[in-house]
């Protein structure tokens, strides 16, 4: 039996009102699935129901069709991202601003190296388009802007920049994305302990 045709046990059907709890588990359920296939490629609405242990119709009540599922599955790894990320900033002193922009960066190239379908999927089309003069939006966006307030902190406690701290941001992810990229291309990708290092250097760039 193929991993995707796997069947979680029959959950219990939601009380009235728990319909985002459902969405919930879809999307969870959905996350797993792609662990196990690697990529979106065999992704469908029919075996993440399957590993949610709920009817095909369940999922068509919250996701429209399956790029819609890909869409809200793709903003709840990003969600997923920005919580490992903050974590691993409070777990740094908070008097250490650039030990804690460094953790954010090593969590977020963690993420990627552990979960590379999930990355490949979160990064596939890039930032979406915006206006001429209008902010960026969205879930990449809202990664970068946990970067941006990281370096202002550094700039405001006195540790030098030698751009602005959104600058610093996006060279700092882009670095960082570059990288993790290269590693997961690499036929001997075995030691994501040099992508951390590499990070560490040239993130050292930004800091005058």
């Amino acid at each position: 039996m193929s991993k995707e045709a796997q069947v979680s046990a029959p959950r219990k059907r939601n009380r009235w009102g728990e319909g985002e709890q459902l969405r919930g588990e879809i999307l969870a359920a959905a996350s797993r699935l792609l662990s196990e296939l690697g990529g979106e490629d065999g992704l469908t609405i029919r075996g993440v129901a399957r590993a949610a242990g709920i009817a095909p119709a369940s999922i068509y009540q919250h996701f429209s069709d399956r790029a819609a599922l890909v869409a809200g599955l793709t903003e709840h790894e990003f969600a997923r991202l920005r919580v490992t990320m903050e974590a691993a900033e409070h777990r740094v002193d908070a008097g250490d601003v650039v030990g804690r922009v460094r953790a954010m960066i090593h969590a977020s190239c963690r993420f990627a190296v552990e979960n590379p379908g999930h990355y490949r999927l979160m990064t596939a089309d890039g930032p979406p388009r915006t206006a001429p003069g209008a902010r960026p939006s969205g879930p990449l966006h809202d990664v970068i802007d946990l970067l941006v307030a990281g370096f202002a902190r550094c700039a405001e406690a006195g540790v030098a920049l030698r751009v602005t701290a959104e600058r610093a941001a996006v060279i700092a992810f882009v670095g960082a994305h570059g990288r993790v990229a290269l590693f997961q291309d690499s036929a001997e990708h075995n030691d994501a302990d040099s992508v951390t290092a590499f990070v560490d250097e040239f993130v050292s760039l930004v800091f005058a």
